[in-house]
């Protein structure tokens, strides 16, 4: 009979395998923006890249206020946050949020022209 494993462990060990998964489920998370759910999976994500304490020291942050920041309602700083991810080996990006395909034909003519003049 195979072992059962919680959902929590089956998630550590994807993130641990796939950091480009856990990462984009990241980003699909923070434009969702729901707050709850962003601490559950950046704690799982600390469980992946060694625990919450390792992850806390390479952040260069108090490990106990880590572990207070990543449960439920937990609401770091920016600070914190940008640590906490640089230390996993993740950076936090910004994207525009989805744009009809007629306004992305515009931008891309206008990045290309804009890369023409500057090749001239």
């Amino acid at each position: 009979m195979a072992k059962s494993r919680s959902h929590e462990e089956a998630t550590v060990e994807s993130f641990r395998k796939d950091p480009a998964f856990a990462a984009e489920l990241l980003s699909d998370i923070l434009a969702d923006g729901d707050q709850d759910e962003l601490m559950v999976m950046l704690k799982y994500l600390a469980k992946a890249f060694g625990g919450v304490g390792k992850v806390a020291g390479k952040a260069e942050v108090n490990a106990t206020s880590l572990y207070r920041t990543l449960s439920r309602g937990g609401n770091p700083e920016l600070k914190t946050l940008l640590a906490l991810l640089k230390a996993m080996g993740f950076r936090l990006a910004v994207a525009p949020i989805a744009m009809k395909a007629s306004a992305q034909k515009k931008l891309a003519r206008r990045r290309g022209a804009g890369a023409r003049r500057l090749a001239a």
